[in-house]
């Protein structure tokens, strides 16, 4: 809680004790004085725990917006007030104001944290002018000029390569993991990053039309298109509020205008049914439900940032995944070995030592799976041919190791895999020897999330990638998602999502699965935006709604099953509540309800509905 909030609520409760002391004291002749230093003490206990809720329903009655609930706790305290029930005044006031600070604790970090993507935008730009190489600032480059990038440096805007040739990190555009090499007349997009060699290229689009720009663009105007849930509470004080305060008002003047009764008598009845009106219950435990949801599925590992989110995630009937660090684990493996002539670890140990010096991701799975010793004098005339593989001579025989365009290229035969994945095919003194196939790992859990969810009553799944989609096809079939979509850029992948969201009926709700920053857009449109948070990039940790900290995707489907058993409990307390409330209030408006019956049906129901909601902690 905040500092200031606990400092005003100890402050409150002292002097709300102070009232009681001096209430009950009896001293001979001063019998007036305590009774004044008691209303005192009250009323300064009120004010401090509850200014902030009277200047805001003043402030709204001003601006037209008169029912809601701080005008409703106003003038049920200060009718308590008015009778003369100062400690249920304050009582009432201290509860709601919990209740508040619950749910403010609840909402977290504020998605402007999302201004993190703005990471990946580059900073300054290197362009020829006046045959000089000179640093300008993105958004000043123009359409035609030469602008060149350095090994580490990110592309400013789209543009085509001149001359060189180099691997670019293309992950936060296409979520694709491995590096692709990229020539003359390829086309390079802003926002990636040169890995290893010098290129120029002509620019083509303006920074403000760059795919850099539209990725942060589309991610400002999905956040605006999710609108905010009201909360709850204000739905039901627009038509609760204006109700309970007309009887209220008609219970003070009609009686006695009609059966010409004691005006007094009725007005004390109106102010008790304002007390009993009061719905403490309901302002703490509705909020104090979403908390302890929430809270609980913090201890799973699942952080939920807001009670909105907690609620639509019961809705779910949609879910779309990412591919790459989501359904797979974003590290390259070797699936398969197949030797020809020659055993599987020799094949194994060549392959190595020709990549020994590589720090290429596909490399690094063959050096991973090699467990052997490496002769370095071993490795002679190694040649790395951009986008084919390697040449060299390996334990004193020619070896190629690469694509199938280089052993083509150097009249071998062989028979082409037809695999989803990266194939490297090897060929010792012109004669192929085996190939090796690699590819992303799908996460061992995969499966049985994707069981998990349909469990869960969520009926259509998809996967939306930037990779290619022979791979993604492959991955959905293995894991049981019915539909898949690949080679989709970061705007392509949100129209996707858009159709799905189509597809949703009112009290639905559609799930977006991601861990990077092109998933972000995907991630802040959606109903509930799911990051993996271990691996996840930070801009797509921040535009989600959910992250699930363990990277876990069981964790979805239970997040699933959290929020709606923490909604069940939320709707046992409106409907307890409710029945409650309106029973009393009928017996208060007859006459048969006096204080302490009002006290129950406000205070007393209040912790019975609180202990419900506690339950929401201790959900499995």
């Amino acid at each position: 809680m905040k500092k200031s909030f606990k400092i005003r609520f100890m402050f409150s409760v002292i002097f709300a004790i102070l009232g009681v002391i001096f209430q009950f004291m009896k001293i001979e002749n001063c019998i007036y004085e305590m009774k004044l230093i008691s209303v005192i003490s009250f009323l300064i206990s009120y004010f401090i725990i509850g200014i902030d809720i009277l200047n805001k329903a003043i402030r709204n009655i001003f601006r037209g917006n008169i029912f809601d609930e701080n005008f409703l706790m106003m003038i049920a305290t200060v009718g308590a007030l008015v009778i003369g029930e100062f400690p249920e005044a304050i009582a009432v006031m201290l509860l709601y104001q919990i209740g508040e600070e619950f749910q403010s604790i609840a909402v977290g970090k504020s998605r402007d944290a999302i201004k993190e993507l703005m990471q990946i935008k580059p900073e300054t730009a290197n362009v020829y002018r006046n045959n000089e190489l000179i640093s300008v600032k993105p958004e000043e480059i123009k359409i035609g000029e030469t602008i060149v990038i350095k090994p580490g440096e990110k592309v400013p805007v789209d543009a085509r390569i001149i001359t060189g040739k180099s691997s670019f990190d293309t992950k936060t555009i296409t979520g694709e993991p491995v590096p692709k090499t990229i020539g003359p007349q390829e086309i390079i997009y802003s926002g990636t990053i040169n890995l290893n060699k010098v290129v120029e290229a002509k620019v083509m689009k303006k920074f403000e039309d760059s795919t850099v720009s539209k990725i942060l663009e589309l991610v400002e105007d999905a956040t605006s298109k999710k609108a905010k849930t009201e909360k709850f509470i204000t739905k039901f004080a627009k038509y609760y509020t204006p109700i309970v305060c007309f009887l209220a008002l008609a219970l003070a003047i009609v009686p006695p205008f009609i059966f010409n009764q004691e005006f007094s008598e009725w007005l004390y009845r109106s102010l008790t049914f304002l007390v009993i009106s009061c719905p403490c219950a309901l302002v703490i435990s509705v909020p104090l439900g979403f908390f302890g949801g929430i809270g609980g599925a913090s201890k799973n590992g699942i952080l939920i940032k807001g009670s909105n989110y907690l609620e639509a995630l019961s809705k779910a009937k949609y879910i779309a995944f990412d591919k790459t660090g989501t359904i797979t684990k974003g590290v390259f493996e070797i699936q398969t070995v197949v030797s020809v002539d020659i055993s599987e670890q020799e094949l194994i140990r060549i392959a190595a030592h020709a990549e020994k010096f590589s720090n290429h991701p596909i490399a690094l799975s063959i050096k991973n799976k090699y467990t052997g010793k490496y002769d370095d004098k071993k490795i002679e005339n190694l040649e790395e041919i951009s986008g084919k593989g390697i040449k060299a001579k390996i334990f004193f025989k020619e070896t190629l190791v690469g694509n199938a365009k280089l052993l083509k290229e150097n009249n071998i035969k062989f028979k082409e895999i037809a695999n989803p994945g990266t194939v490297i095919y090897v060929a010792i003194e012109g004669t192929y020897k085996g190939c090796i196939l690699i590819s992303d790992t799908v996460k061992k859990e995969a499966k049985e999330a994707i069981f998990d969810l349909t469990k869960a009553k969520v009926k259509g799944s998809y996967i939306l990638t930037g990779d290619e989609e022979k791979i993604a096809k492959q991955i959905a079939n293995e894991v049981g998602i019915e539909n898949c979509f690949g080679n989709l850029l970061p705007e392509q992948k949100l129209e996707k999502l858009e159709e799905i969201l189509k597809l949703k009926k009112k009290k639905q709700s559609v799930i977006f699965v991601g861990d990077g920053i092109n998933d972000s857009p995907c991630l802040a449109r959606a109903d509930v935006g799911i990051a993996m948070g271990g691996i996840g990039a930070d801009a797509a940790i921040e535009a989600a709604d959910v992250v699930i900290m363990t990277d876990e995707l069981t964790k979805i489907a239970q997040a699933i099953r959290i929020s709606k058993a923490t909604m069940k409990i939320v709707k046992q307390n409106i409907i307890f509540a409710l029945v409650i409330k309106i029973a009393v209030l009928i017996l208060g408006a007859m006459g048969y309800a006096n204080m302490w019956l009002a006290v129950f049906a406000d205070v007393g129901v209040s912790i019975i509905a609180i202990l419900n909601s506690m339950k929401t902690l201790r959900i499995k």
